[in-house]
C-alpha cells in the first residue's frame, strides 16, 4: 500500500501556510505565501496563493499531488453558506482527487489546540475571529466582521479604541495621554484638529503596527492605552464566553484556546479576558495556541481520510514549529 500523505492550508488575511504530514505525524513539506482572504484579494488572488503555497509543500516533501489522501482548508474570508461554492471552485484548480473540507481559519486554532477538537479558540491578530465545536459535534460562532457587528479585540478594534482616546483627550474627556503623539507621528498629522480632519476625510490612515504602541504605552503606565487593552481584553472574553454558551459547555472543563499575535500583549490583555471567561465559565481550562494554526489544517484533512490524527498532535506541532520558525 503507498504511504499516505495529509495536506492542511492555513490561509489568513496576510499569510498562507501550506503543510504536509504523513500518517505517523512527521512534517515532510511546508510552504508559504501571501494573504488569501477573498474579500481582499478576490477569488484569483486566493486560487494564486494556494497554487504557490502548495507547490512549495510538495516539492519540499517530493510527492505529487495524487499522494495526498486527504485536505484541510481553513480560509480568513470563508463566513457563509453561500461561501462555499465559490471556494470549492477555486480550491479544484489545484488537481485534488481525495476528499477535502474548508472551514474558517478560525477552525484552525481550534483543532490545532485543543486535545480532541472539541472546545473555543478565541482568534485575535489584525481582526477577531471565535469558533467552538461541542463534544456532540454543536458548533459556536461569532459574525467574525468585527465592529460592524459589535465583536471587538482584534488590532484594528484596538486601533480605532485609541483614536477615540486621542479625541477625548483634545477635547479635555480625559486627562492628555501618550497615544496622541503616537497617532500623529504614524499619520504624519500636523496636530490633533488635522489627525481629525485627515481621518475624516480619509487623507490619513491607520495601520495595524500602531496596536503594538498602544501595547508599549500602557505599559509604561499610560492610563488611556492601559483603558483600551483592559477594554480589548474584556470584549475577547465576552465573545468566548458567548460561543462557549452556544455550544452548551459554560458548566464544563471547556479547552479554551488564544490564539493570534494580539496574544503576544501578555498579560495585558489576557488577565481581563480570563477574568470575564471564569466569571461565567468558571471550569474554562485557558491555554495559548502552542504552535502554527496550520496544524488545525492537517488535522481536518487526516480526518476527510478517515485517520484520527489527535493521538500525534504534539509530534504535528513540534514538526510545524521547525519548518515554520526554521
Amino acid at each position: 500500500m503507498a504511504k499516505q500523505f495529509f495536506l492542511g492550508l492555513d490561509v489568513g488575511s496576510s499569510k498562507t501556510h501550506a503543510l504536509i504530514a504523513d500518517k505517523a505525524g512527521d512534517c515532510v513539506g511546508f510552504g508559504r505565501s501571501g494573504g488569501g482572504n477573498h474579500q481582499t484579494a478576490g477569488y484569483d488572488g486566493l486560487a494564486e496563493v494556494l497554487k504557490q503555497s502548495f507547490e512549495q509543500a510538495c516539492h519540499m516533501a517530493n510527492i505529487t499531488f495524487d499522494q495526498i489522501a486527504g485536505a484541510g482548508f481553513g480560509i480568513a474570508g470563508y463566513d457563509f453558506p453561500s461561501d462555499r461554492a465559490a471556494h470549492l471552485h477555486t480550491i479544484s484548480n489545484l488537481g485534488l482527487r481525495c476528499l477535502l473540507e474548508v472551514v474558517n481559519d478560525g477552525v484552525n486554532g481550534l483543532l490545532a489546540g485543543t486535545t480532541h477538537g472539541i472546545g473555543v479558540n478565541i482568534t485575535a491578530g489584525s481582526g477577531v475571529n471565535c469558533y467552538g465545536i461541542g463534544p456532540n459535534g454543536e458548533q459556536g460562532r461569532i459574525v467574525g466582521n468585527g465592529t460592524s457587528f459589535g465583536e471587538f479585540g482584534g488590532g484594528y478594534e484596538i486601533i480605532w479604541k485609541g483614536l477615540h482616546m486621542v479625541n477625548y483627550a483634545w477635547i479635555k474627556r480625559i486627562p492628555p495621554t501618550a497615544l496622541t503623539a503616537i497617532y500623529l507621528e504614524a499619520t504624519g498629522a500636523k496636530d490633533e484638529l488635522d489627525l481629525m480632519e485627515g481621518i475624516s476625510n480619509q487623507q490619513y490612515h491607520l495601520f495595524p503596527y500602531i496596536a503594538i504602541q498602544i501595547f508599549e504605552a500602557a505599559l509604561t503606565g499610560d492610563a488611556a492605552a492601559g483603558e483600551v487593552i483592559r477594554w480589548a481584553g474584556e470584549e475577547l472574553g465576552w465573545l468566548t464566553v458567548a460561543v462557549t454558551r452556544q455550544i452548551g459547555m459554560e458548566n464544563e472543563e471547556v479547552e479554551i484556546v488564544q490564539s493570534g499575535g494580539i496574544f503576544e500583549g501578555g498579560a495585558l490583555i489576557s488577565e481581563p479576558m480570563c477574568q470575564i471567561i471564569l466569571r461565567h465559565i468558571p471550569n474554562a481550562q485557558i491555554s495559548r495556541l502552542d504552535g502554527p494554526p496550520v496544524v488545525g489544517s492537517v488535522l481536518l484533512g487526516m480526518k476527510m481520510a478517515g485517520v484520527d490524527g489527535n493521538p500525534i498532535r504534539q509530534t504535528l506541532i513540534q514538526g510545524a514549529k521547525e519548518l515554520v520558525l526554521g
